[in-house]
């Protein structure tokens, strides 16, 4: 991101307190740091939503190599991509049963 020194947020805070007035700048501190973590919320939902799509696309193509060699004699790798679908797989034809 970027690194406010002590000398910016004082200024900031100064001249927020001559806009705001001491009567209302703490609910404004309150709403901009909720603002600011759902910002934070937001991005964390998106990242792991990427980090997730771009798993889901390595375990394509890996099952893709894997159908390829016709199942038989995978790298770790590919055996361990085949082996998280089989997993996912029983658990969506068994979903409620505990693990």
């Amino acid at each position: 991101m970027f690194d406010i020194g002590f000398l910016e947020l004082l200024v900031i805070g100064v001249v927020a307190l001559l806009v705001l007035g001491p009567e209302r700048l703490p609910g404004a501190i309150r709403s901009t740091m909720r603002t600011v973590r759902s910002v934070k919320s937001m991005a964390t939902g998106f990242r792991q939503e990427v980090e997730q799509q771009f798993k889901i696309h390595e375990l394509h193509e890996n099952l893709k190599k894997a159908e390829q060699q016709g199942l038989e004699n995978l790298s770790p790798e590919l055996q361990k991509s085949v082996d998280e679908l089989r997993d996912a797989a029983k658990s969506v034809q068994k979903p409620y049963e505990k693990k």
